[in-house]
């Protein structure tokens, strides 16, 4: 395999397209893609005609519209190329049919911005970002609006946050004197998952229908020995990430990094970064892809938050940066960052939005799955705050409390021995429990699922720091003394936003309460998060920005509720049909059996063995009772649910949630009872260890 011809085979990239249009076409859509020039319309259908010969080439009959709905998945609609030429047809894709298509927009999340009978919705094409050939289709990367011009898809917002920042960038460098055509945002979303055996998984009912177990008694081997955490792959693993490497390659994506994860079963792909706009269809083919693929070998991935209880869970990290069309990183400190006024008011500029729209940057990584992962030693808290490092941290506060500065420089490392290479060290550590650590010369924000959508917290990001960047923009213009103006500008937004900055553990027991002592929000449940979505100062920033309207703003946040509510309760209604199907009468079964065998060891005298069996029998016969008690009162709970999503989202979070709790812990106090035999489903010992 030559992975270097491998490479993007699969799309309609660059070079393809250079080869494949007249020369003033490809100059014009690469002027579009490039430079933000709106797209001449004129071009479409020799585009399209290139398009089509060359995906017909590889295989193609039918070509799609691909766009994300607010559903965190993609949708496609396939029409085929043909078209009728008297007896026969011929292969056509029309300027108009690569520029707008028609899906039905009545059965998609609206969140209220329009009525089921209202059908009619555009998918436009995205010429950012590039089309691919899978499966014998054409797929075009779109937005997706409705009738009325509401935004119904994560990527119409994205694409207008990118416009934002770099319109408001822009206008920031050019008071530097710095001038370019395009600053665009980078992303590189680091991706956690775990693979467990197909045919183990087919045979969990809750794995199947919610992505997670509902039950499961710790193995008596977890992640406690941290012996997979970069461990020796296993060959079905390693067979499978070749093939995914090889796959994903095609189309394209920059898969760079693999290894098993801290937890058994769990493992992780990083790609190189790439724009935003084209690192989220990325991750979203990718997350696809990685499904598919396990199917090949026999396997289920698995991209739920939190699949098992007892060990991590998987998350998604997002590398943030922005950066010049000339290649000026604005988050690159240089080497005397303290003497960089352009690196420090940025700096300043996105330390101030995280503070400032910490409610909606917490919120808009809020699910049902990151729920169970937020806070819980292996992801970090639901406080927002902002990792510096040493360097930085230093400097900071040399700023904003008058300490003395004193500048660290890299310094070679060695371990002492002749043999070993001098290697050099970097000015500051990492931080795995800050949710924004700043790490060289980008930002890591840590928060999100596995299987979110990485558009959500990029579009948040982009519009905060257009935001931010604005305000200094006006405050700064006109400013007789310019540098002057620009360090005390700095130096205020430090002064007055300091309280995020946390350059410690996380984990620790005083942060908490140190947080709220800062007035930090620590919105630990969705329910509780995404109402942030509503206050008047946060709908501004994304109304002021151009990247929602303020119904889309608040469509969005109705949406994500309603989707919460409707995850918990399916995950309920699973349980509820597991406990009362699988395990209760399993559990009875074993009861009955120990009795009978109660009965026979005392024909024998066999005293101590009756006893034994007796306290089993009794104990599994309480809690089997307690388990039906608790499945009573879910049950129950769940016939009275309030109408709204507030209101139904809070009794979910503070309700529901700790009824199926009470459920889970008897039953898996009663899986560590209950002979093997009788358990009515495979433990968390099959599913962790089976894949050898």
């Amino acid at each position: 395999m030559n992975v270097t011809e491998l490479f993007g085979s699969n799309v309609f990239n660059d070079e393809v397209m250079k080869n494949a249009l007249p020369k003033e076409v490809y100059r014009s859509l690469r002027r579009t893609i490039d430079e933000g020039e709106p797209l001449d319309n004129s071009i479409a259908s020799a585009v399209a005609t290139a398009m089509k010969d060359w995906a017909v080439s590889k295989g193609a009959t039918h070509y799609t519209h691909w766009f994300q709905p607010l559903t965190n998945l993609t949708a496609e609609k396939h029409d085929s190329f043909i078209e009728p030429s008297g007896d026969k047809v011929i292969m056509q894709l029309t300027g108009k049919s690569l520029i707008v298509g028609e899906p039905d927009a009545s059965s998609f999340p609206s969140g209220g911005t329009r009525a089921t009978c209202s059908a009619r919705g555009y998918t436009a094409w995205d010429p950012t970002s590039p089309a691919f050939v899978k499966e014998g289709t054409l797929y075009i990367p779109t937005v997706f609006v409705s009738y009325t011009g509401e935004t119904l898809d994560k990527k119409a917002p994205l694409l207008k946050s990118m416009t934002a920042l770099d319109t408001q960038a822009k206008r920031l460098l050019r008071l530097f004197g710095i001038e370019c055509h395009k600053v665009s945002t980078t992303v590189g979303p680091e991706q956690e998952y775990f693979l467990v055996d197909e045919e183990v998984y087919l045979k969990r009912k809750d794995l199947l229908l919610t992505g997670r177990t509902l039950f499961g008694a710790p193995p008596s081997r977890g992640q406690e020995l941290e012996d997979h955490y970069f461990g020796v792959l296993k060959p079905r693993i390693s067979e499978y990430m070749r093939d995914l490497d090889e796959t994903l390659w095609s189309f394209g994506i920059l898969a760079k990094s693999k290894h098993n994860e801290v937890a058994p079963a769990q493992h992780e792909l990083a790609p190189i970064f790439t724009t935003t706009n084209v690192a989220v269809d990325d991750n979203q083919l990718t997350m696809e892809l990685m499904k598919k693929v396990a199917k090949k070998h026999g396997l289920a991935c698995l991209l739920h938050e939190k699949p098992f209880e007892g060990i991590n869970g998987s998350g998604k990290h997002n590398n943030w940066s922005l950066s010049t069309d000339t290649g000026l990183n604005l988050l690159d400190p240089g080497d005397s960052p303290e003497n960089n006024g352009l690196f420090m008011l940025v700096l300043a500029c996105v330390i101030a939005g995280v503070d400032k729209y910490q409610g909606i940057l917490r919120a808009c990584v809020a699910s049902a799955g990151n729920d169970h992962r937020l806070g819980a030693d292996e992801a970090p808290p639901a406080i927002i705050s902002v990792y510096l490092g040493d360097q930085l941290g230093a400097l900071v506060d040399s700023i904003v409390l008058g300490r003395e500065y004193v500048p660290k420089k890299a310094v070679p490392g060695s371990i002492g021995v002749p043999e070993s290479p001098i290697f050099p060290m970097d000015t500051t550590d990492r931080n795995r429990t800050s949710p924004f650590a700043f790490t060289g010369n980008k930002f890591e924000f840590r928060m999100l699922g596995s299987t979110a959508s990485v558009a959500d917290p990029n579009i948040v990001l982009n519009t905060i720091a257009a935001e931010m960047f604005s305000q200094a923009v006006d405050a700064l213009s006109g400013a007789k003394n310019f540098p002057k103006a620009c360090r005390e500008y700095t130096e205020k937004l430090l002064k007055e936003h300091y309280r995020v900055i946390f350059n410690y553990d996380g984990y620790g027991p005083d942060w908490e309460p140190e947080a709220e002592r800062r007035g930090l929000l620590n919105n630990k449940t969705t329910a509780d998060a995404v109402p942030e979505f509503f206050r008047r100062e946060n709908i501004d920033v994304f109304v002021h920005q151009g990247v929602y309207t303020e119904k889309e703003a608040i469509a969005r946040a109705n949406i994500q509720l309603e989707n919460y509510v409707k995850t918990i309760n399916i995950e309920a209604r699973t349980m509820l049909e597991m406990a009362k199907q699988d395990i209760y009468p399993s559990v009875n079964a074993y009861i009955t059996e120990l009795c009978s065998a109660i009965a026979a060891k005392r024909a024998v005298s066999e005293k101590i063995a009756c006893e034994t069996d007796l306290a089993v029998a009794e104990k599994l016969s309480a809690m089997n009772n307690a388990m039906m008690a608790a499945v009573a009162k879910l049950e129950k709970d769940l016939s009275e649910m309030p109408s709204g999503e507030g209101p139904a989202s809070q009794k979910m979070a503070h309700v529901i949630v700790p009824d199926m709790e009470e459920i889970r812990r008897c039953a898996d106090g009663m899986e560590k009872l209950c002979a093997a035999a009788y358990w009515p489903f495979p433990t968390y010992t099959d599913l962790l260890y089976s894949v050898r």
